[in-house]
């Protein structure tokens, strides 16, 4: 889950989100896919990755290590011209440690982008192309989207590029998956398959719905059939990009604390009726929550005025949080509620991919 701080997404496009397509069903996409693929490129990449020589026959010998050869690896995404100055939206594990990186338009035109800023808790990337006469997404609305919506999935796929596949939505707010750190998959049937992360998934009318991030067979669980895919939501995306393209990175808010989900078993033995609220079992030294007198064991009921009851929730909060606000906390500690307050602080970028 994440908390999506709503901007209108014609302050990037010109144009503001469009309302449903359920009334209309076409018997053909063509006309919606004809819309939006211009608009999705080809991503290649090259990565130099190091590793023993497994030849040497020093690496036998006590004392001696095998030498270390270096090459050249190639990998393949899709991604999103989204801006008509050539801001590219794509996943942050398509460019990640790249030493080169190439875009192919629909068109055939090939350019060297700039990296302006990647997110790695989101697994969100923004490149930059200078070329005229761009082709624009129009941005859609995810949180409108319901399940047994049509969606299509356009990408680089297998480097078949403008690849297009299509499926439904089969669940919403999906997380926990380990993709990344702050997860609210839109999941589909559509086929994702290599080469389609950082592609786009559009609604019937050629809207961009979700960034086409991960398979269960790629990502996550090799031996799983096709079919199950998962694609970030845009308006989780359209505030990445944002922020991402006004300063650079993306700053979220930091209380400084582990916490896990209270299952029912949990909240049996802690003589409570129901397993709301989430439980705190880690507190960082130094952090607002240890200033604000949080205590491992303390049950977290309510971020501000909202209950929470899972953990990823209560991290969106948090994070959705700007540094230097303070956040009312409502606490369970030994059957005694109690409210604190903590000074919110921004998340650190690095080294701290499990706190909150």
């Amino acid at each position: 889950a994440f908390l999506i701080v709503f901007f209108n997404p014609g302050l990037l496009t010109g144009a503001g989100p469009e309302g449903s397509s359920r009334a209309h069903r076409p018997a053909s996409y063509a006309e919606a896919v004809a819309d939006s693929a211009p608009a999705v490129v080809s991503i290649y990449t090259e990565r130099v990755v190091t590793e023993p020589d497994t030849r040497s026959i020093l690496g036998l010998v006590p004392g001696y290590s095998a030498p270390l050869l270096r090459r050249v690896e190639r990998s393949l995404g899709s991604g999103v011209i989204v801006h008509s100055e050539g801001y590219v939206l794509t996943n942050n594990h398509v460019v990640s440690e790249a030493a080169g990186i190439r875009v192919q338009l629909a068109d055939g035109r090939t350019v060297d982008p700039a990296v302006v800023g990647t997110d790695r808790d989101t697994d969100l990337a923004v490149l930059k192309i200078e070329l005229e006469d761009l082709p624009v997404m129009r941005l859609g609305r995810s949180d409108t989207l319901e399940v047994g919506d049509v969606v299509l999935a356009i990408g680089n796929s297998f480097g078949l590029s403008q690849t297009v596949t299509q499926g439904i939505v089969s669940a919403t707010g999906r997380g926990q998956l380990g993709v990344s750190t702050f997860e609210n998959f839109i999941q589909t049937d559509a086929a994702i398959n290599f080469g389609n992360s950082g592609g786009a998934l559009i609604d019937t009318s050629g809207r961009m719905v979700g960034v086409n991030t991960a398979t269960l067979s790629e990502r996550l669980l090799p031996d799983v059939p096709e079919g199950i895919g998962f694609a970030i939501p845009v308006n989780l995306a359209a505030g990445v990009l944002r922020q991402i393209i006004e300063q650079g990175r993306v700053i979220r808010g930091y209380l400084g604390v582990a916490l896990r989900d209270v299952s029912p078993q949990r909240a049996q033995s802690l003589g409570l009726q129901d397993a709301d609220g989430i439980e705190v079992v880690g507190i960082a030294a130094d952090s607002p929550a240890a200033r604000a007198g949080l205590r491992v064991g303390d049950l977290i009921t309510h971020i501000g005025p909202q209950a929470v009851r899972f953990r990823q929730d209560a991290l969106s909060l948090i994070a959705g949080m700007s540094p230097g606000e303070t956040l009312a906390l409502e606490v369970l500690r030994g059957g005694r509620q109690l409210n604190l307050e903590a000074a919110i602080e921004e998340r650190p970028t690095v080294g701290n991919r499990a706190g909150n």
